[in-house]
């Protein structure tokens, strides 16, 4: 399902780079003049020099012998998206969009899917011949980290606490609704509900708002979205179900570890980033992903990465 996206104040890619051919381009654009390139890639966002997005699609690349592929990483500020892509020369297939771009990416793509739309969000630019075409892969990573956590039922949840109301929720409360979950539980500091409520509400998924200090034993897997410090001093009460935590970096959290002394699995940041990749791979290339080859790649790159 893909919806026809209409930009405000005609705010669209060819403006852009009409704008910016009178001018010199202010970005950092991979340098790879000493080899032919004809296909790009690029996760763009700031930062991103952590981003193990490369090693992904790179060893997807090398798995099928897409010698002419090649993904790099390009730092990019807020409000800067629209000027970057419209500067980006042909050779640029694709970009992978992190915070804090995605957003804008919604904003700037002359189609949107209709899952992107409906999140609010968009992590994925697809060059099209119709202009640019944005997806978000975000939920297909939750959707695949939860399976891992749930081998066997992850369609049987029925009650989840979500830890956050940042704009990783979003996806959160899609892959939620996919999987026809009944109630979700959002923890947060501040009432943020006017931002996600909607989509819940579409979605079908009864919501509350709780704080930190609330009663949250009574769900069937937790989420978090919030950095590790976060949830710092709330780790025994809240550790009571199996645990979904977007952190990759450091590993475990503090959060898994409690969930892990309780009896209870978990599963990372790292996970949820290799099945959204799974979708862009396929999205950028035409082609089905190389999993095992992408898993393995990203194994590596981690278990090199620890002390």
């Amino acid at each position: 399902m893909s919806i026809v996206h209409s930009n405000p104040e005609s705010w669209t890619i060819m403006n852009r780079i009409q704008a910016a051919s009178s001018a010199n381009s202010d970005f950092q654009f991979p340098n790879d003049s000493e080899r032919d390139v004809p296909h790009r890639v690029a996760v763009l966002g700031s930062p991103v020099a952590h981003s193990l997005s490369p090693v992904l699609h790179n060893a997807g690349y090398r798995a099928l012998g897409l010698n002419g592929w090649h993904y790099d990483r390009c730092e990019v500020g807020k409000g800067r998206l629209a000027d970057f892509v419209a500067q980006a020369d042909g050779s640029y297939r694709g970009f992978s969009v992190t915070m804090p771009g995605k957003f804008e990416a919604l904003q700037l793509a002359d189609h949107v899917s209709g899952r992107a739309n409906m999140i609010g969000t968009a992590n994925t630019l697809v060059r099209r011949d119709g202009g640019w075409f944005a997806d978000n892969t975000d939920g297909d990573g939750v959707l695949g980290a939860l399976g891992e956590l749930f081998p066997n039922n992850s369609g049987s949840l029925e009650h989840v606490v979500v830890l956050g109301s940042g704009g990783t929720s979003r996806p959160v409360l899609w892959a939620l609704g996919t999987l026809g979950v009944r109630e979700v539980t959002i923890v947060n500091r501040s009432d943020r509900s006017s931002e996600w409520a909607p989509l819940a509400e579409s979605m079908g998924v009864a919501w509350n708002i709780a704080t930190w200090e609330d009663s949250l034993e009574d769900c069937d897997a937790i989420i978090s979205t919030v950095p590790a410090d976060a949830v710092a001093g709330h780790e025994r009460r809240l550790a009571h179900a199996p645990v979904l935590d977007v952190i990759y970096d450091p590993w475990p959290t503090p959060l898994t570890i409690q969930a892990a002394s309780n009896g209870h699995r978990s599963v990372g940041g790292h996970v949820m980033l290799a099945h959204q990749a799974f979708g862009q791979f396929r999205l950028f290339t035409g082609l089905p992903a190389p999993k095992e080859e992408m898993w393995a790649a990203l194994d590596r790159e981690l278990n090199s990465q620890k002390p």
